[in-house]
């Protein structure tokens, strides 16, 4: 969310950059806001008068009364001294409602402007447009055939979907036996290179209210992804980013205790609605699962730094697992209205021969913490907005979809890279059941 005093001395600066990101829906909300800015800036100024002038009646109302208690001919003039302070009152408490109401337009106008986008970030309508950056290990394609990520579960009697379709519905699945193992060997190994990283590790709440829902994502996305408790101020969290960045809402943190870094886990849930084609089915695109994630809490001028670290983390342990990945720049059309910067980690697929999505780092600018109330307390007394970040570390059961597949043997077995063997008891191959 834009500062309404940066939109009211950079305009054209706004409305370009919804341009940029192809909203041009938007860019009559400018003139909008403003023209409501103004409104209630002159409400404001009108109601300032208005105090000092009640402020002033009602001190000469009471000499006036002092003085009708010895002259009785000062009275009427103390009547209407004080029908003056009444009048004065209802019109204050109108301007006072006013001011209520256009800055509750104000804000709901702000909430749909978009954050104003690092000049790094390549210009495109969607994700059509998204750049590769680089790539890291060599992408393979074995000479046997890879099957969908499904069957290669089935193999190992690690996944039903079909009992969990009859419990829950489509978009969930058991995972079971060594599949099971994988699934939780990957979130635990991920937890403690984090750590050993520097990172905090936390268990956050998987439910928030509705307002720490608005100060973390944009209303088009919690619309889109949110699960919300009937009958309650509740909402199941697509990410424990929302709960995380949550976590300081209405807080003013001291500069001393920034980097704020934090590694959590949680379940994620999400609607995810939409036909999605055959590469998106199994357990790619799902209602349920878990994730382990990094965030960031720093000062202004760290946060590009941070930025460059945090999707490097991802590359560095995705390869230790032995998996092929890039990294793709997100272009102005595909970038979430928080965001000033962000990045996907792709995965190699063997099979399908292309990447997909396994990771995205989001550089959010001071957006979150303008909605949450997020201060900062600098050395010079002064408070400022902090930048928050986020990224992805693993988010299985995608992330075993390319573990799987870059790891798959030609006799049906996985092989478990060194770095993950002490989170699966040692074990070097999984042999397959049938």
């Amino acid at each position: 969310m834009l500062d309404i005093k940066f939109i009211r001395e950079n305009p054209e600066a706004v409305k370009e950059n919804i341009r940029k990101k192809f909203q041009e829906a938007k860019l009559p909300l400018v003139d909008e806001v403003l023209a409501l800015d103004s409104e209630n800036r002159a409400a404001i100024t009108k109601a300032s008068e208005l105090r000092s002038q009640r402020n002033a009646l009602s001190k000469q109302v009471g000499m006036l009364m002092g003085q009708a208690k010895k002259d009785p001919s000062k009275l009427a003039e103390a009547e209407e001294a004080k029908a003056k302070v009444k009048a004065s009152a209802d019109w204050l408490a109108a301007l006072e409602a006013k001011e209520g109401e256009l800055e509750e337009k104000i804000h709901r106008i702000l909430l749909q402007i978009p954050n104003i986008i690092d000049p790094s970030v390549p210009i495109g309508p969607d994700d059509s447009a998204n750049v590769e950056v680089e790539r890291f290990g060599e992408p393979v394609v074995p000479e046997f055939e890879i099957p969908y990520h499904t069957a290669i579960m089935e193999r190992f009697d690690g996944l039903d979907m079909d009992a969990a379709g009859r419990v829950s519905g489509n978009g969930f699945y058991y995972l079971l036996g060594d599949i099971a193992r994988l699934h939780e060997a990957v979130l635990a190994y991920a937890r403690d290179f984090m750590i050993g990283k520097g990172f905090t590790y936390c268990i956050p709440p998987f439910m928030i209210h509705g307002n720490v829902v608005e100060g973390v994502m944009s209303q088009t996305d919690m619309d889109a992804m949110m699960y919300k408790i009937e009958g309650e101020d509740l909402y199941l969290i697509g990410t424990s980013e929302h709960s995380m960045v949550g976590r300081y809402i209405d807080q003013i943190l001291p500069e001393s205790s920034l980097p704020q870094t934090i590694t959590s886990y949680s379940p994620c849930f999400r609607k995810e609605k939409g036909a999605h084609g055959i590469e998106e089915r199994g357990v790619y695109r799902i209602h349920q699962f878990e994730k382990q994630e990094m965030i960031v809490v720093c000062r202004p001028e760290e946060a590009m730094d941070w930025y460059e670290k945090m999707w490097r983390y991802s590359v560095e342990l995705f390869r230790s697992l032995e998996i092929p990945v890039r990294q793709l720049e997100c272009c102005s059309g595909d970038l979430a209205d928080l965001k000033v910067k962000s990045c996907d980690i792709e995965a190699w697929s063997p099979r399908q021969k292309k990447y997909f999505e396994v990771c995205s780092c989001s550089n959010l600018g001071d957006a979150q913490a303008r909605r949450l109330r997020i201060r900062v307390k600098g050395e010079n007394g002064k408070n400022y907005l902090p930048h928050t970040l986020n990224n992805t570390v693993v988010a299985p059961p995608r992330m075993l979809i390319a573990f799987l597949e870059n790891n798959l043997q030609s006799d049906g077995s996985v092989k478990i890279p060194a770095a993950l063997r002490p989170y699966m008891g040692g074990t070097e191959i999984l042999l397959p059941k049938r």
